[in-house]
């Protein structure tokens, strides 16, 4: 799955630390979701998005869905 995470975290000037803390998951995590290596559950991509104040498709892009 295709994301904004990266470029909307480097917005704030915040490490994957940092994000990670205010999720509630590991630098490690945050890097598996950037890099595209593991998708977010549903409650962390709801999390993200309120966190960053956007929707979760403002964010995330499913590259299986429909273009449309």
């Amino acid at each position: 799955m295709n994301n904004r995470l990266r470029i909307l975290r480097a917005e704030r000037a915040w490490s994957q630390a940092d994000l990670g803390a205010q999720l509630g998951v590991s630098r490690q995590a945050v890097n598996a979701i950037e890099t595209g290596k593991h998708d977010p559950s549903l409650p962390l991509a709801f999390r993200i998005a309120r966190l960053f104040g956007l929707s979760i498709e403002a964010i995330f892009d499913d590259p299986d869905a429909p273009a449309g």
